[in-house]
């Protein structure tokens, strides 16, 4: 990674989608077509892959990278509440957290977003209001998908209306477990038209419950056919949810996507990235698989609610030698 400051513009968004690139477009045409597709993609090696990404998270970052890759991260994180007890206030709090992470250090860089219940999305753009940081909301009965398409499509179009920069779906993890691989692509391709031109996508797949890397490659493309802005690994509220393999996987599958269609998407690993020895190898994992130009806010993301703590204190251990007390960074 390049050590200089993370000020280069960002890149120019995808194309606004709704359904497979036209190189692709056969592919879904019919669900025959996208079942052949979606089998024929080549079996992972679980082995290969673990090992390759066990390998790239023992790189040692020092000194003025490691000061870089701190605020990249920084740059990189959806601030995170989803919480049966969210208030207005704590909202407003994380919102004055993400666009200010420490307000002893105004060269601290703002956080990428905040990420909140659609019924919180007017309080957080509200509290982030003038600043670069997006509201994310999370939508379509997040985390299990269990309901209606109908259900689906308002809870989106509700976060939407409030003012939500980017939507954070669920896909149905059962129909895509059974097959029906038809049904998960419509129902992301309706979620896509519901965003408008207003809200970027992404699309989660709970890496956790599809149980093999051989789904997980398939549910990539899947969504990235329908047409994510993003794909993600986890909801952050089952027992496996990102980890280096799962990533690393992801990413192989954007670079392979953008190579046939020429459309960029980004990925977010979410849940269970708490420190920034972590979030370092995750970022050591896009460097060497998929390069420069996914080291931006715009492609790559962090779901995360505590690491951005973990990250302030060690970034000022960096520039002062010494850790603070515990009252240096706010509890979320």
């Amino acid at each position: 990674m390049s050590s200089t400051a993370p000020t280069s513009p960002q890149p120019s968004p995808a194309p606004e989608r709704g359904g497979a690139p036209a190189a692709l477009s056969d592919v879904t045409a019919s669900d025959s077509t996208l079942r052949r597709f979606l089998h024929g993609l080549p079996g992972v090696d679980a082995v290969g892959l673990e090992a390759r990404a066990a390998s790239l998270g023992t790189r040692s970052i020092k000194t003025t990278a490691k000061a870089y890759a701190i605020d990249l991260a920084i740059s990189m994180v959806d601030l995170t509440t989803l919480e049966g007890a969210d208030t207005p206030s704590k909202v407003r709090a994380l919102g004055a957290k993400a666009v200010r992470p420490d307000p002893s250090d105004r060269t601290a860089p703002a956080t990428a977003a905040v990420c909140v219940y659609p019924d919180m999305v007017a309080t957080a753009k509200e509290a982030v209001a003038g600043s670069t940081v997006k509201v994310a909301s999370v939508a379509t009965a997040f985390p299990a998908g269990r309901t209606s398409l109908a259900v689906k499509l308002a809870d989106v179009r509700e976060a939407v209306a409030a003012g939500a920069d980017e939507i954070d779906m669920v896909i149905d993890r059962g129909a895509f477990l059974a097959g029906n691989y038809r049904k998960v692509f419509d129902e992301i391709t309706a979620v896509k038209e519901a965003c408008g031109a207003s809200a970027r996508l992404k699309v989660i797949f709970e890496t956790g419950e599809l149980s093999t890397y051989d789904n997980i490659r398939r549910a990539s493309w899947l969504g990235m056919l329908a047409g994510a802005d993003f794909i993600k690994t986890s909801t952050g509220k089952v027992a496996v949810n990102a980890t280096p393999a799962n990533t690393l996987l992801m990413l192989e599958a954007v670079r392979d996507f953008r190579a046939q269609t020429g459309v960029q998407v980004g990925v977010k690993p979410a849940g269970g990235i708490r420190t920034t020895k972590d979030a370092i190898k995750f970022l050591v994992l896009v460097n060497e698989t998929v390069g420069e130009d996914w080291l931006d806010n715009h492609w790559f993301r962090f779901g995360a609610s505590s690491l951005l703590n973990d990250l302030l204190m060690q970034r000022q251990k960096l520039a002062t030698g010494r850790y603070s007390g515990p009252d240096y960074v706010t509890v979320d």
